[in-house]
């Protein structure tokens, strides 16, 4: 006579058992949206501080400043990761860093060149071609406000790996 087993249930990312013992049977959980990331005060703080030290009214010094956006997957803790400095109108923000237990659900960058010299303040064409490929939204601050890129939220849900999703 065979011996039974029993079945010992993955725990999923959220918390919840999935049948068997196969991680991908869990659910993706859902990422936060945009405007979720917007309100959020560590993402309001960080975009602010990026803003400030892209130096915008010194024409001279003024530059890109960014960096990642990640969600726990157990607590839902909400952290930013800065990036290196950028150029005037430019920022690398292709190789996030892996935060341990956490994914990548949003990233942001300033635009600290003024409208009022005839910048565009919202998404350049790159943004919107690059945030197409992350898969994530993109947070930019300017000096009238914040746009949005990309899609408004993390394709795929919490699933595919810490980095940027598949």
């Amino acid at each position: 006579m065979p011996i039974k087993r029993p079945s010992n249930p993955a725990t999923c990312p959220d918390g919840s058992s999935a049948p068997g013992n196969v991680s991908a049977a869990c659910p993706a959980a859902p990422a936060p949206s945009a405007a979720d990331l917007q309100n959020n005060a560590a993402v309001k703080k960080a975009l602010e501080d990026a803003y400030t030290d892209s130096q915008a009214g010194d024409a001279a010094k003024r530059h890109e400043e960014g960096g990642w956006i990640y969600q726990n997957v157990k607590t839902k803790e909400i952290t930013v990761v800065r990036a290196s400095s950028g150029a005037q109108a430019s920022l690398d923000l292709s190789r996030p860093p892996e935060v341990p237990g956490s994914v990548v659900v949003g990233k942001f960058h300033t635009h600290p060149n003024p409208t009022s010299e005839g910048w565009e303040p919202g998404p350049s064409p790159g943004d919107i071609r690059v945030d197409a490929l992350h898969g994530v939204p993109d947070l930019i601050r300017a000096d009238d406000g914040v746009h949005v890129s990309g899609p408004d939220s993390r394709r795929g849900g919490l699933a595919g790996g810490s980095g940027f999703p598949p």
